[in-house]
């Protein structure tokens, strides 16, 4: 499961990340509204945790944003205010349940478990055409056969999946999976991409990654063969 916490607060950011890796959650943090709304509105995280009080746009707006983008994601609310006034303005923006600070660490993973568990299925299994991707095993699934994806495949994959026929450029996907700190270049997206192209055609997928020049890549169905590529 990956989780976003947006939250201006570095220090408190930084030890509910840690926090939550330790309980075996992938988690990414920023430290601004802004970079909240951009990072959430890729559709890859399972869950955001939303301070309130931030720079550049409070987290009631980033909430509003990310709902417009019709992004179902799970928005667990963090802030300082408690007042009725508060907790609903932070609901009708668009948050799931809201957790008033300070908080205590076993709250928060409580809260984090349940709207996970609310989730249900809809964490577990990205489809597209005839093909599943599979969260938990990292395995993708097709009209004649399955295959386990290693760590990057299954991020590249993952991220494919969630996005569908929406482009994904290769400094996104470079930035999101390799980390923006990393010296991988451009076509080490592009290796990647190759094998999952050759894994897909393998299992019998219908699903295809194409590429559009100067775009990236984004996710389609071969209407040619409907009953399963080989």
């Amino acid at each position: 499961m990956k989780i976003l916490i947006v939250e201006d607060d570095v220090l408190l950011a930084d030890s509910l990340a840690a926090l939550l890796t330790g309980k075996g959650f992938e988690v990414e943090a920023v430290y601004d509204g802004e970079a909240g709304a951009d990072y959430a509105e890729l559709g890859i995280y399972d869950l955001l945790i939303l301070d309130v009080m931030m720079p550049k746009m409070d987290g009631y707006a980033v909430a509003r944003k990310v709902r417009a983008q019709r992004c179902g994601t799970p928005i667990l609310m963090l802030t300082a205010r408690s007042a009725t006034e508060d907790r609903i303005q932070g609901l009708n923006a668009g948050a799931d349940y809201y957790l008033t600070k300070p908080f205590d660490a076993r709250e928060l993973l409580a809260c984090v478990n349940a709207l996970l568990r609310r989730q249900g299925a809809q964490v577990e299994e990205l489809v597209f055409g005839n093909t599943s991707l599979d969260l938990a095993s990292s395995t993708l699934v097709g009209k004649t056969g399955s295959v386990r994806l290693s760590a990057k495949e299954f991020d590249i994959m993952r991220f494919l999946f969630q996005a569908g026929s929406r482009n994904l450029s290769k400094e996104t996907i470079l930035a999101r999976v390799w980390g923006y700190d990393s010296n991988a270049v451009e076509n080490h997206v592009e290796v990647y991409v190759g094998f999952l192209r050759k894994k897909l055609r393998s299992i019998g997928s219908n699903v295809r990654i194409e590429a559009v020049r100067r775009l990236g890549y984004h996710l389609e169905v071969d209407t040619s063969c409907s009953d399963g590529c080989g």
